[in-house]
C-alpha cells in the first residue's frame, strides 16, 4: 500500500487496555483521530513516543483531537504499560493484525539477519469526516509527536 492520505480511512473496532469497545465511527462528525501503531509495548522506543504522546495530551485535546495507540499487544499488556506511563489516550489490540494490515501497516521486518512480520511504526491523522488527512510511515521516534502536533494544529486552523 502506498498511500491512504485523501481517502476514507479503513473503520475499525478494537478493544482497549480496559476491555471496552473502541471504534472510529466512535468520533464521526466530532473529533480528529491521531491513530499511531507501535510495534510493542514497554520497549524503549514505543515508551518514549507513548510518553510524548501523553505529555502533549492537553495540546492535542485543544485541537478537538483524541489520540488512539494500535499495536498486537494484548489487554494485561497494554493495562499495565497504560498504567505505568500514566497515559491518558486509549490503547488498542490489534490480535489479529487485521487493522494493522487495512492500514498498511504490518510489514516484513528485519533484525540481526532474522525476517519477521511486525508493525511498521506509522501515524494517520483522520479528520472528522473519517478522511486521511495526513500519514506518516516508517516513523522515527525523536520529534515525531511534536510534528504530529504542529500538523494537526495547520489542519484545525484551515
Amino acid at each position: 500500500m502506498t498511500t491512504l492520505q485523501g481517502m476514507q480511512a479503513p473503520g475499525f473496532s478494537l478493544s482497549n487496555e480496559k476491555g471496552e469497545r473502541v471504534s472510529l465511527k466512535d468520533f464521526a462528525g466530532k473529533k480528529y483521530v491521531v491513530l499511531y501503531f507501535y510495534p510493542k509495548d514497554s520497549t524503549p522506543g514505543c515508551t518514549t513516543q507513548a510518553c510524548e504522546f501523553r505529555d502533549d495530551f492537553e495540546d492535542f485535546s485543544k485541537l478537538n483531537a483524541v489520540i488512539l495507540g494500535v499495536s498486537p499487544d494484548n489487554e494485561i499488556s497494554h493495562e499495565k504499560f497504560s498504567s505505568k506511563h500514566g497515559l491518558p489516550f486509549s490503547l488498542l489490540v490489534d490480535d489479529d493484525n487485521e487493522v494493522s494490515k487495512a492500514y498498511g501497516v504490518w510489514k516484513l521486518k528485519k533484525s540481526f539477519g532474522k525476517e519477521y512480520m511486525g508493525i511498521e511504526r506509522s501515524t494517520f491523522i483522520i479528520d472528522p469526516t473519517g478522511t486521511v488527512v495526513k500519514e506518516w510511515r516508517k516513523v522515527k521516534v525523536d520529534g515525531h509527536v511534536n510534528e504530529a502536533l504542529v500538523t494537526l494544529g495547520q489542519l484545525t486552523s484551515k
